[in-house]
Order: C-alpha cells, then structure tokens, then sequence
C-alpha cells in the first residue's frame, strides 16, 4: 500500500513506510505501567513521527493514517513474520494478533480452523464462517462454502498481513467478525534475491525462494515459489504443497499497474478428532482414514491505479480465479451405525436378533446374524468441486481539504461443479477404511451452482479539528444464488435466491494531549448463504457434510453488527498499548445442526447469537530487550432459545450459552532479547482458559428420557499453555541461521471437543453380530502438537 513518488507532480505523497511491528495482546495494568513510564521519560530532540497508512477497502488507495480510524489495526510485516519464525503463516497469527486463536480440528499445520473474536475462517465446510480474506484485492472465501484453504496463500510472496476488525462494509460480504487482507510484493518494493530453507521434525522440508528485480523505464518483476513436505506427527498424515507466484508491471509516472498469476496445488491430510479412549493410549494415533484432501488453484489479477492528481488516485481490478478440490475421506456407514445401535441386543444361537423390535431389514423383517455380517461398516466419501469466479473492482480516492473519501463499485461472479460418489468399504486393523469386494461407487449428491453478487460503496473521513475526526461509511449489496441439484431422487427444481441490503457505519475518534487517542464505532454488515448451505437446509431430508444436497427452503442472510470503543497510545520507535471494548450481534446466524446420527444435518438459521469481549495489548522496547504482552476476554453465547443437535442428543440453548470450541480467556507473551547485531534470543508463550465441548453446551451428557434425571457433568476441554523458543545468529546482513522449538515443555494439550458415538470401544469395531462391546458415547478432542524442532537458514541478496 504504498503511493508512488512522482516527479512531474511536485506535491504528492512520497512513498509511504512499511507496516510498524505488530501490536500484540497486552495486560490493562502492564498497559497503564507502560504508559506511565513512557510519560515520566523526556528527550532532547524527539524523533520525527512516523505516519502508518491503512487501507481502508481492499482495493489500494491513498489509505488513511492508522491514528484516525475508529477501530484497532494489526498489521505485520515481512520483518515481525520473520523475526517470529512461525512455522505458516497461520500459525504466526495464532501467536501474535491480538484475539485470535486456532483449533487444531484437522491435525495438518495448513488445515487450521482459525477464529478472531469467535469468529472463523476455516477449511472446514459447515464451520460458522465470518470472516473475509483478501489477496491483493481479490477475496479468495471459495463460493462453495466460504472456506478457507490457508494452503493456497503464496506465503513465499507476502510482505504485509492487516487484520480490521467488526462489521466492517467496506470489506463487502462475510466480513462479519474482521478481514484479513494480504498484500505481496514486487519487483519494485522488494529487489533482490530471498532463499529460507528449514528442516524440522516429523519429516518437514520447506524451501521459500523469491527474486525481485527492477528494470529501465519503470519495469518491475518479481517470482516466488513454496515447497512443502511432512511425514506428520499423526499417524497416516503425510502432505506436501507447492505454489510458484509471479507478478510482472509498471510505475512510471501517474501510473502503476502490475498482472499477477498464482498457482498452487496441495495433497494434505487431516485426519480429524480422537475418542478419549484412542487418545490417553496414543495421540499420534487415528479413529479412521484415510482424509485426504487435494487442492489446485489458478489466479490470475489485473490490478492498476492513475493518479488524476497529487490528492485523486483511481484503483482498479479484474481477476479471475479457477480452484479445484478432490476429496477422499474413509467413515463409518451411517446404515451400519443404525444397525450397530438398533441391533445393540446380539443375536441368538439360531441367528436371530434377541431383541428385534427394532432390528430389522428394509422390509421391517428381523434381521439375520448372516445379513448383519454382509453389511458394510464403512464407506469411502469422495468429492469433486470445481470453482470459478471472475469479478472487478474499482475505487477513487481523494485527499481534499477536511476530507478523506472513496467511492468504488464491485462485482463477481462465481459458478460451482460439485459431485460426491461413496462406495461401501470395510476396515482393516488400523482401522483404514477399504472398499468392500464388488463395491460400486454411485452417485450420492451433486450440484450446479451459479452466484453473483454487486455493491457500491464509500466512505469519508472528516477533520472536525485538529485532534477530532469522524469516519462514515456504506455499502450497498445485491446477491443471487442460483442451484441445480440432483440426489437420490434425480434431478431437482432450479432454486434461485436473491438478497439485498444497505450495511452502514460511523465511528469518531480524539487526540487528547497527553498522546492517548480515544476511538469508538459502530458498523453493520452481511452474510449470503453459500451453494452448500442453501442446498441442505431440510431438518427432514439432513445432508451428511458434504454430503446429500436436497432442494431446501429459503435461508434468511445473516446479519451483524458490531459496537466497539476503546484507546490507544503510539509512541514512535519505542512501544503501543491499546484497550478496546466490543460487542458484536449475529441475528439470522447460519449454524449446521446436527440431526440424529452423528454425521447427518442441516443448515439453519438461528435467531441471534452475541460476541463481546476486551483486548488488551502493550508493546514496549527497552534497549536490548523487547517486550509484549497480551490479554483477550472473549464471552461468545447463543442469545435467544433453541435447539442444537449434536451427535445422539439434543442440546437446548438460551441466552447465555457458551459457543463451543472458543476460550474466554487468552493470554499472550512475547519477549525478544538481542545481546549483539548478530544474536537473537526469543519465546513466546500462549495460554488459553477451558473450553465447551461441543454437545456439552448444557452441561449434560445425556438427553432426559422416561423422567429420569439427565447425566450431567463438564466434559469441556481443559486450559493450556504452550511455549516455544526461538533464536537466530546472523554473522553476516545477508545471511541468518535460526532455529525453533514448538511445545517446548511437550506439554499435552487439546484444541476442540465432540461429543458422539465411539464405534471402535478399545480400538474394534462393533459388530452385534459377532456379540462384540457396545459402541459408546465419548468425547472426541483434537490433540494439539507435540514437542517439534525446526532449524533453517535465510540468504539474501
């Protein structure tokens, strides 16, 4: 985000700095202390301010000083991503931004479910997504489900990472929580010649190479490639990834324009959560597999802007972006778990069911031992989606006078090909799902899907005077989903949805003269129910994820709107503190709601849901030392009745019931400590307070049946903290060896938890037929990372 300087325009803005060091989480007592000491020191000649510019829409513009916005900013830079020596990007995000924090569902370093104030971005379909991703202007939310695939971000060609925070309209649809915006480098802003190499354990390998080059007559060119490889910590959870971007243009003048490519392809497996059980014998251990997922994706951006004069730039963009996924996940039979649990009585020495109420054929006949031993137990789920989407952008920005405004309009179109097949399959004693001899694959579900969406847009910031400013902004959206579906009943009615809606915000912010700038904001935005969503929304026809689309009724979008206030001190070259308070209401939230067995369900809308909480950030120096700390309070609830399912039970919420899977309360700490130009000593840690299982939201483990009393108890999952340390030695400015240790203390922890039924009690199937365990109902975690060493090395030149 940076203006170019131009030498036939005397009075434009020179080239802006790169983003400041990231403003971490921080304690209010640790903030005030800071903040004291910083007042008690004086200076002689005090330093020259720095002026950080945000954007404030996706698109590049002139971007507003970071002090005049009505919201807290993070940003980081190439230099505090380095420095932190995060194994991805992710990752580095879960352990220095203020409020967010990762679930470690999948298991795969590039598969994570991450959530900023409680709300997601996630790879996982049916996960509550609410938040908008961008890459360099071009929002990479898949159309199928809004998800997430973090193993497609060219990590080798980010320079900068901004997260906005709320409701915010200017980042257009799904930015209900915040907006992550990445912006990659050039040619022009980053010449010459990168290589970081790192091997770690569990059989990691990545290779990070990028070249920048500038050229006569403003010619710019700039390549980077990612390479990817693991044996995992897990069992049976090997991947590798690969991406090359390439990005080509020209600043000359009033003009600056460049044409990017992305193309990336990844084979990842994710193998998911663990019953208690499996989980105390062996946490490298796995329920069932294989989950393998492949991904391809193709980008191709157009992004320019003219200068009309040293205060007017008009931005524009067109893209278009192609993605495919294949999937192949091995599952528990939903007939044989019906089976399992309504034959759960064992069968006679003549082979017939001994209790046979329910245990019977599809003709309602009992069931034989010999019919029960013909059935499969598992199946293999695969999945083909194709994604297109093309779309454009445009912006003016304009510096006038007491004004700061834009204006822009955008548009995009988006068509989905999905298809799943599942074929019957057995289990071998790993508990590997197998095709079951003379299985079939047939056609479960498929879908064609088209949507589009347009908006018009803008927002001014106003000097009231020299310390007040008042920031107002708008969006208009109109969407249309259109699907074609076809299931086991053939193809179904085309549905076609259309939703519009006027989102708005207003914020101010003060200066008072002791250097503290006091903020606060109140904004609205919007959410359209995806392809999927819309396409299993029937509580009597559920889909198994991402399974069994029906022709379903109307999803209503949602709707959020964020309040939030709070103060900040930015003291140059020597630390921040921020407090900020907020609040933010889902009406309409779409939640996938379990119905019956445990991998059946359905969209739907329910009434309200809330997010409020506080973050607390401090950043200070002191000479060798650098410090950071942070603080996040989180209280994420449903707030109206109604009625979750989770695996064999029915959850009833009510205002006030926790959301599952999201800690009240992180805490954040970060020191660095460089003796010489050539050291550096750090760690980080991280803790987070207990979290609700999902299915435990009540408080019980078990539905109230025949007026007996309810088994209640916590099956949450319990607090953590985790501590890495890192360090580096650079004997040379263009050379730099580093190394880093994750869960330092091997600490055994978990991320995520489920309530559902265990089919393999002490590791077996359960087969009535042959008199084996009762399946279980237990609580499945997602096992956090063990004890992991990585050391590398970074050339440049």
């Amino acid at each position: 985000m940076h203006s170019p300087v131009l030498p036939d325009l005397p009075n434009l803005p020179p080239t802006r700095p790169a983003a400041a060091r990231v403003s971490l989480l921080g304690l209010a007592c640790a903030g005030a202390a800071l903040a004291a000491q910083a007042q008690a020191q004086t200076q002689t000649d005090p330093p020259m301010p720095v002026v950080e510019v945000i954007g404030t829409t996706p698109l590049p513009g002139i971007g507003i000083d970071r002090n005049l916005l009505p919201y807290p900013v993070q940003t980081a830079g190439e230099r505090e991503r380095k420095g932190a020596r995060a194994g991805n990007l992710s990752e580095y995000m879960a352990q220095n931004l203020t409020g967010v924090n990762v679930n470690e569902v999948q298991g795969s370093p590039f598969q994570n479910d991450l959530t900023f104030r409680g709300y997601r971005a996630s790879p996982l379909l049916g996960a509550p997504q609410g938040i908008s991703v961008f890459l360099d202007g071009v929002r990479i939310n898949e159309g199928f489900g809004d998800v997430i695939n973090w193993d497609m971000l060219p990590e080798a060609a980010i320079a900068s990472v901004t997260l906005v925070p709320g409701a915010n309209p200017t980042y257009g649809l799904n930015s209900l929580g915040g907006a992550l915006a990445f912006r990659t480098k050039s040619g022009r802003t980053d010449p010459g010649f990168e290589a970081d190499v790192s091997l770690g354990s569990f059989g990691r390998k990545r290779i990070d190479l990028g070249y920048g080059a500038q050229f006569e007559d403003g010619w710019h060119a700039f390549v980077a490639g990612t390479r990817f490889m693991e044996d995992g910590w897990r069992d049976y959870s090997n991947g590798r990834l690969g991406n090359v971007f390439a990005k080509f243009g020209r600043s000359m003048g009033r003009d600056n324009w460049d044409l990017s490519l992305l193309h990336g392809t990844s084979t990842l497996v994710g193998n998911g959560l663990l019953p208690d059980e499996l989980y105390e014998d062996d946490r490298r251990t796995v329920y069932t597999h294989p989950d393998r997922s492949r991904n391809r994706v193709q980008q191709l951006a157009f992004n320019a802007e003219h200068w009309l004069d040293s205060s007017t730039v008009v931005s524009a963009l067109v893209y278009g972006r192609n993605s495919r996924r294949r999937t192949v996940n091995g599952d528990i039979n939903p007939a044989y778990e019906s089976y399992a649990e309504a034959c759960e009585g064992g069968f006679d020495a003549g082979g017939a069911p001994i209790e046979d109420d329910e245990c019977v054929d599809d003709d309602g006949n009992p069931l034989t031992r010999a019919e029960a031993l013909g059935l499969a137990p598992g199946v293999l789920n695969q999945t083909r989606t194709r994604q297109r989407s093309y779309g454009f952008g445009l912006n003016l920005a304009r510096d006038v006078g007491i004004h700061k405004f834009s204006v822009g309009a955008s548009a995009e179109r988006s068509r989905v090909r999905y298809e799943q097949t599942t074929e019957d399959a057995d289990f071998d004693d790993s508990r590997g799902a197998v095709a079951f001899p003379g299985a079939e694959s047939e056609l479960d579900a498929a879908v064609r899907g088209h949507a589009w969406n347009a908006a018009l847009y803008a927002s001014d910031t106003m000097s009231l005077s020299g310390a007040t400013h008042l920031t107002a902004s708008a969006r208009y959206n109109v969407a249309k989903v259109t699907n074609t579906l076809t299931n086991e009943n053939g193809v179904q009615p085309t549905e076609s949805f259309r939703y519009t809606k006027l989102n708005p915000a207003l914020g101010i912010t003060h200066r008072l003269g002791s250097g503290w700038t006091l903020f606060a904001n109140v904004a609205q935005n919007t959410r359209v129910p995806t392809v999927i969503e819309l396409g299993c929304a029937d509580p009597e026809q559920p889909c198994a994820l991402p399974t069994g689309l029906q022709a379903d009724p109307f999803l209503e979008q949602v709707t959020s709107r964020t309040i939030e206030a709070g103060a900040r001190l930015e003291e140059n070259g020597k630390g921040r503190v921020s407090v900020s308070v907020y609040q933010s209401v889902n009406r309409d939230d779409i939640l996938f709601l379990r119905a019956g067995a445990t991998q059946l369900g359905y969209f739907d809308n329910f009434e309200r849901t809330r997010h409020r909480g506080v973050d607390l950030s401090a950043q200070r120096n002191f000479g060798p030392f650098a410090a950071r700390l942070g603080y996040s309070y989180l209280d994420a609830t449903y707030d109206a009745d109604g009625s979750l399912f989770a695996g064999e039970r029915t959850v009833q919420v009510r205002p006030g019931t926790r959301i599952a899977g999201l800690p009240r309360h992180t805490f954040k700490l970060g020191l660095d400590w460089r003796p010489s130009a050539q050291w550096m000593f750090g760690a980080d840690l991280v803790a987070v307070s207990s979290l609700v299982t999902q299915g435990n939201e009540d408080g019980l483990l078990e539905d109230l049946e025949d007026d007996e009393p309810p088994a209640t108890g916590n099956a949450g999952i319990a607090g953590h903290a985790v501590l890495a340390l890192r360090a580096s030695y650079k004997p040379t400015r263009q050379l730099e060896f580093y190394a880093r240790i994750n869960n330092a203390l091997d600490r055994r922890y978990e991320t995520y938890g489920v309530l559902a039924e265990n089919m393999f009690p002490d590791g077996q199937l359960v087969q009535p037929a042959l008199g084996t365990e009762e399946a279980q109902d237990a609580r499945f975690v997602a096992p956090g990372a063990p004890r992991s060493f990585s050391v590398g090395m970074n050339y440049k030149f």
